[in-house]
């Protein structure tokens, strides 16, 4: 019964072929996944702005976008970036296998297609990208803001905790564009390999929200790991805790408080509970002598001499 009530998985295919596409898709209904069809590779980017698949069956061989051209645009796009494509294609080449797999492709399969081998391919690598997906989702529970990027310093994955960050600090839901931009930067000046001499670095989007990000090395070959915190200017701390008798974070808890976040806001950006931040705020307000936090930024805007 837990089995028949499981959602299905859901299979984008993309073939220009209506023979292929009538045979796929009763073959893989029948084995218990949701199909979506695309006749074409801009066809299937418009269906996956829409819906995100489990994965994807490609066909290479099609006219105007090609297979492999759709499958690079597809894993440009952060939100279907994880999902594995298969390619299928009559090419058998060496040089075609190389280029699917370069393109982002995780798995080649050469027409006819064998049903049996496909639906087994297709199980295999569900479960590695619900595995992969799992990881991430731990490490956000965990409290680690971690994000991934390509050699060009686009961003490749980053886990949730890590774009509620950097939303928050830099005040822009496409904060992780703000940030792409400054790792391609910095990339481009160190190269890749720059963990040898420097695995720090930093800047400020507004010129109060410093955001730093650890180079933590290489995943693959096209693949390389950050950690990001986030970083108050540490004047404005030492002023509101010789102002206010203040803990170091209850300090930084009431500068971003000052700075109009909210609980939320100032949780995620300080990699603290939601709990936590509440409880520093009962300790501010007693420090302050205010009972909300109205007056609590009032008082801290006074003492930074904010108009």
């Amino acid at each position: 019964m837990a089995e028949a009530n499981r959602p299905r998985d859901i299979v984008l295919l993309v073939d220009d072929s209506p023979e292929a596409l009538g045979f796929l898709t009763e073959a893989l209904e029948q084995a218990g996944f949701s199909v979506l069809i695309a006749t074409s590779g801009q066809a299937a980017l418009s269906i996956v702005d829409k819906i995100s698949p489990d994965l994807i069956l490609l066909d290479a061989v099609m006219p105007g976008m090609d297979g492999f051209e759709t499958c690079r645009r597809l894993k440009a796009d952060p939100v279907v970036a994880q999902v594995p494509v298969i390619f299928m294609t009559g090419l058998t080449e060496t040089e075609h296998v190389v280029h699917a797999l370069d393109s982002g492709g995780v798995d080649y399969l050469t027409k006819p297609i064998n049903i049996d081998e496909l639906r087994a391919r297709i199980r295999v690598h569900l479960s590695n990208a619900r595995s992969a997906q799992s990881a991430r989702v731990a490490l956000d529970a965990a409290g680690r803001h971690l994000l991934a990027v390509r050699g060009n310093g686009t961003v490749h994955w980053s886990t949730p905790q890590a774009t509620r960050l950097v939303d928050s600090a830099t005040g822009s839901t496409s904060g992780l564009d703000v940030v792409a931009d400054a790792i391609a930067s910095w990339m481009a000046q160190r190269g890749t390999h720059a963990a040898e001499n420097n695995t720090t670095f930093s800047f400020c989007h507004d010129g109060e929200t410093e955001l730093q990000l650890g180079f933590l090395g290489g995943l693959g070959p096209d693949e390389y790991l950050f950690r990001l915190t986030a970083a108050n200017r540490k004047r404005d701390d030492e002023v509101l805790r010789g102002q206010f008798g203040l803990t170091q974070r209850e300090a930084e808890v009431l500068l971003w408080i000052a700075k109009g976040k909210a609980n939320r806001d100032i949780a995620d950006i300080l990699g603290l509970s939601a709990r936590t931040v509440n409880k520093h705020l009962e300790q501010i307000y007693v420090k302050l002598g205010v009972e909300n936090r109205a007056s609590a930024a009032v008082k801290a805007a006074h003492a930074l001499h904010v108009d």
